[in-house]
């Protein structure tokens, strides 16, 4: 893919990585009133799910995908892919969770709730790794390679055979 072409999708998932760092690091500040909580964990499951659809229309525009060899590309980046669901999953999990637990009263302390806790602790590891795995697969996609007929594509599809 052209540089010139591939920057500004970059630049819009690093803005949607950044925007989801920022919503999981100061969304506790923002608890006093719950139709804004409400608000914000809607925003970052929709960035989510919209930071999922951005990497599958880069998928579906790659040559190999284009030449029907997609199991190649859901091999390469398998691992992404898992992280990220595994990641939405327990971002709506928490989310969910949190809200109903403060639903009534904004300001109650929740955090003497062991599974939330956990949850909550749990929802944070696998955010790092999804940051990871979100930024390396942005990257590769941008990889030429991918979007032009070479070698390497006939030798993983020999070898697949």
């Amino acid at each position: 893919m052209l540089v010139s072409r591939y920057q500004p999708i970059l630049y819009l998932q690093y803005f949607l990585l950044v925007l989801d760092l920022v919503f999981n690091s100061f969304n506790e500040m923002l608890r006093f009133e719950n139709v804004i909580l409400l608000v914000l964990y809607v925003i970052q499951d929709v960035c989510i799910v919209f930071a999922v659809i951005v990497v599958f229309l880069l998928f579906f525009n790659t040559f190999i995908f284009q030449a029907g060899l997609v199991n190649i590309l859901v091999n390469k980046f398998r691992v992404a892919i898992s992280v990220t669901f595994i990641y939405f999953i327990l971002c709506v999990a928490l989310h969910v969770w949190g809200m109903t637990l403060r639903w009534d009263d904004p300001n109650i302390y929740i955090w003497d709730v062991t599974g939330y806790l956990v949850l909550h602790v749990f929802q944070r590891t696998v955010a790092v790794l999804y940051y990871y795995y979100y930024k390396r697969t942005a990257l590769k996609l941008g990889d030429p390679r991918f979007y032009q007929d070479s070698e390497w594509i006939r030798k993983e599809f020999e070898r697949r055979r």
